[in-house]
């Protein structure tokens, strides 16, 4: 495994969202969550109050409204930054 990788996501600190794009970037983080969750139900992982890799068990296979709010942020940053980089590449996003 290489220890030095360091990671260099794109700047995007000049970007700023519209009103509209704020609005639906809690609706971006719970699907965010909904496809991370299918993806690890469909690995064979189960809701359990601690985390066991060996076991398959993780206490976020809960539905979005549950989850704590710490990762709630970690979805939101997520959709928030995926939103900033497509328009940075100079991408719109229209309704």
């Amino acid at each position: 495994m290489n220890n030095k990788y360091i990671p260099r996501p794109v700047n995007t600190s000049d970007i700023r969202l519209s009103p509209e794009l704020l609005d639906i970037t809690e609706k971006i983080a719970e699907n965010v969550h909904e496809v991370w969750a299918s993806s690890r139900i469909a690995e064979g992982w189960q809701y359990g109050e601690t985390r066991d890799e060996v076991l398959k068990l993780h206490p976020c296979l809960v539905t979005y409204d549950d989850l704590p709010e710490s990762e709630k942020e970690y979805d939101r940053n997520t959709a928030l930054e995926t939103l900033k980089m497509i328009i940075k590449m100079g991408f719109r996003i229209e309704k």
